[in-house]
């Protein structure tokens, strides 16, 4: 080998170790800056678990570059050892993934230090929270005034009275409702059977309207047949109290809406501007009764509301604010915005109203139930029962006294309570506070005196006959009522220019039953009415609304041409028709329970209302007439 060749070698030689010398820094200044990303203690666990840690230490470059593959790829399959030729390029290959690594990690930081930032935001407003609840629920709301009213109203809640007379005397059961067994029938028909209907009860007041709702429903809770669950509400309210507002501002009945702005929503809706539906009445007599009295006082816009809620069986509520696709919204309300809220309920509605002045759709969708008026023997019932619940003793005439005075089962209570209260007083005074309650017919006369009431029935029956005097009937609300009509006759001063007077006060319909009266004594008669100055009057003023008046006025005139007693124990009713036919009227069960009252032994009614008189009718007669002279012959007293 010559010395060029030899210079070259060296050269070579040289050159190789200086590069080898580099890549040995390349190597060890990777391993550093593996050791500071990783740290050491990290890089010694991920070289332990790549089984790395021998190449680490080796002193062969090529098992270090191939130590530091493993720990910087993460891969534990890598078991060939590079050529050296091959460390430089492998050397770039680690320093781009040591890059990527550090752009990685700086990216990391970044975001964790973004979120930090964000959860110490949220922290603190959590804390601020958690903070303002505290110091909220801890707050002093509470004053000397305040605490000073609250103890007068704990006070006030531990005094309490006896029960009213009226709660003592209430029926607590269906069979304690007397005179009306035929319409608690109807009701428990309609009411508790598998499919319940809607009902109207009619009727005077104080015949027990109200008690026969709630009652019929604690019964039906207890039939088998029954779609009421034993929860069932009764709700009750007052037809002439439902007061609501046309924009739906307010309705207890219905429901209605509190928007956040004028309404005042609660705080957490207002704030975010979200409605909140109010549930009303209907809602709350979901699955029960909805018990309106006086159902025909209603609004009648207020009523076809209801009326829709009746065929819906749910209320629907509508709001400007209202936003479906609002997330914020709670579920119960989107679903009631959405869905509207549940009102299947049973509906009995009370009135003292006719059927005629009540909405004819109402009644369309309701059965219908009418309630008697108390007779005499009603009241004397009731106040048996409530003298027994009162626990007191009673002269044997003043249940004959009350029922005198009234025909409403309350208003007899009332009588009976304030006689109690006052026998009560009277035995105080007396020394005899322990001694059991004795009321007087006295005590009763005093609270008549006291209340200034006056008989109901002013006039009855007597089985004696008068000329002129006849007794017809008639009707004011659901109560009968016996009419009091008188006729007086006598010849013309001029033969054919005789003069009938009539009281105006009774109405243009009367009068024109006695024109119809005067032309059907000429047909039976053969005379003229011109031939005699006749005066007919209906004694009290009262106004006859109808022409039912009609053979009543007849036979008075009748009688005082002819001079012909009429038994004063008989009342008539029905429509003169100038063929002399009586014609139907309208009315008969309560006509016929009036003159019941009024001590009646017979009642004479049109033929075409027979099938009106009530079946099982005790204390009275019932006859029928189609003709005025079929009529006359029940009237003339022998």
């Amino acid at each position: 080998m010559g010395f060029l060749d030899k210079f070259i070698s060296q050269k070579q030689q040289i050159d190789g170790e200086l590069q080898r010398e580099d890549l040995e820094h390349q190597v060890a200044a990777l391993y550093a800056l593996v050791s500071d990303l990783f740290g050491s203690d990290r890089m010694v666990i991920q070289a332990t678990k790549l089984e790395a840690i021998p190449l680490m230490n080796s002193k062969d470059l090529e098992e270090r570059v191939l130590g530091l593959q493993k720990i910087v790829f993460k891969d534990p399959t890598l078991d060939v050892v590079p050529q050296r030729e091959e460390i430089p390029d492998l050397i770039e290959e680690i320093e781009s993934e040591l890059a990527d690594y550090v752009a990685r990690r700086s990216v990391e930081e970044r975001l964790e230090k973004m979120i930090s930032d964000r959860m110490q935001e949220r922290h603190e407003e959590y804390l601020k929270e958690i903070k303002m609840q505290i110091v909220k629920e801890n707050s002093n709301v509470e004053n000397a005034q305040s605490l000073k009213k609250l103890a007068i109203l704990e006070k006030m809640e531990h005094v309490k009275l006896a029960r009213s007379a009226m709660e003592v005397l209430r029926p607590k059961e269906l069979g304690e409702i007397a005179g009306q067994e035929k319409a608690l029938k109807a009701l428990m028909a309609k009411v508790a059977c598998p499919f319940p209907q809607h009902v109207i009860l009619y009727g005077p007041p104080g015949v027990g309207k109200t008690t026969a709702a709630r009652l019929a429903l604690e019964a039906a809770q207890k039939l088998k047949t029954t779609s009421f669950a034993p929860e069932a509400k009764f709700v009750e309210v007052d037809g002439n109290t439902l007061r609501w507002d046309p924009r739906d501002v307010t309705n207890p009945l219905l429901g209605s809406v509190h928007d956040p702005i004028y309404q005042g929503a609660k705080r957490d809706l207002a704030e975010t501007g979200i409605p909140e539906p109010k549930l009303g009445l209907v809602s709350e007599a979901h699955g029960g009764v909805l018990f309106i009295d006086e159902i025909g006082e209603m609004d009648p816009m207020l009523l076809n509301k209801l009326l829709k809620v009746l065929e819906d069986k749910r209320v629907h509520f509508e709001s400007s604010y209202y936003d479906p696709h609002d997330e914020s919204v709670p579920q119960y309300i989107k679903q009631l915005f959405d869905q509207g809220a549940p009102a299947d309920f049973v509906l009995i509605g009370a009135t003292t109203r006719s059927p005629g002045d009540l909405n004819p759709a109402l009644r369309s969708r309701c059965g219908e139930v009418f309630f008697m008026p108390l007779t005499p023997q009603d009241i004397r019932e009731i106040v048996v029962n409530a003298a027994h619940k009162l626990e007191i003793e009673y002269d044997p005439l003043v249940a004959d006294i009350i029922a005198e005075y009234t025909i409403e089962g309350r208003k007899a209570n009332n009588i009976l309570a304030d006689a109690y209260g006052l026998a009560l007083y009277r035995q105080e005074l007396s020394g005899q506070g322990e001694a059991t309650v004795y009321i007087t017919k006295e005590d009763v006369y005093e609270v008549v005196q006291t209340s200034r009431l006056v008989p109901y029935v002013t006039e009855k029956a007597t089985p004696q006959g008068e000329v002129g005097r006849v007794f017809g009937l008639g009707v004011a609300g659901f109560v009968g009522s016996v009419l009091e009509i008188e006729a007086v006759a006598y010849p013309a001063s001029q033969k054919g220019k005789g003069q009938i007077r009539f009281n105006e006060t009774a109405g243009s319909m009367a009068k024109d039953s006695v024109f119809n009266a005067s032309s059907v004594f000429r047909k039976i008669t053969g005379q003229n009415l011109n031939d005699f100055d006749i005066h007919v009057n209906v004694i009290g003023g009262g106004n006859i609304d109808g022409p039912s008046a009609g053979v009543a006025i007849f036979t008075s005139i009748y009688s005082g041409v002819h001079q012909k007693a009429v038994r004063q124990d008989v009342a008539v009713t029905g429509e003169l028709s100038i063929q002399g036919k009586v014609k139907p009227v309208g009315g008969i069960i309560e006509k016929i329970y009036g003159a019941k009252q009024a001590g009646m032994a017979l009642v004479v009614i049109p033929k075409d209302n027979e099938k009106d008189i009530p079946s099982g009718l005790k204390g009275i007669e019932v006859v029928t007439a189609a003709t005025v002279e079929e009529a006359l012959k029940y009237l003339w007293r022998d």
